[in-house]
């Protein structure tokens, strides 16, 4: 059975919020990461600087795939990287995979030391 995007995301977060509580972080959606320019990490956990971004439209040519969609995700990236924070990238298709999970896990656990 095929799940729809959104369920995906319900999944994730559900599954991101258990993550989180185990080691006792926060975890924020949209998060706004700069002063000056007004990009949003998908999810964040800003104690550990650690980004999550969720790429929709792989596959339909979608706004973040075509030329200046994918332009200003580069900056977007490259900035967040100059302000000291990890960016993970997972399409829809990822997105609900046991593997993504306990990627963001070891991350996290590197990040905070929380082993």
């Amino acid at each position: 059975m095929m799940l729809k995007a959104g369920t995906k995301l319900i999944l994730f977060e559900s599954a991101l919020d258990r993550l989180c509580k185990s080691l006792k972080l926060e975890y924020a959606k949209e998060l706004k990461f700069h002063n000056i320019r007004k990009f949003r990490f998908d999810f964040a956990i800003p104690s550990a600087k650690l980004a999550i971004e969720v790429e929709g439209g792989i596959f339909k040519n979608g706004g973040h795939t075509r030329g200046r969609g994918y332009m200003k995700d580069l900056e977007k990236y490259n900035l967040a990287i100059t302000e000291g924070w990890y960016v993970l990238r997972y399409s829809y298709e990822t997105l609900c995979h046991i593997d993504t999970i306990k990627q963001i896990e070891i991350v996290l656990k590197n990040l905070t030391g929380k082993w």
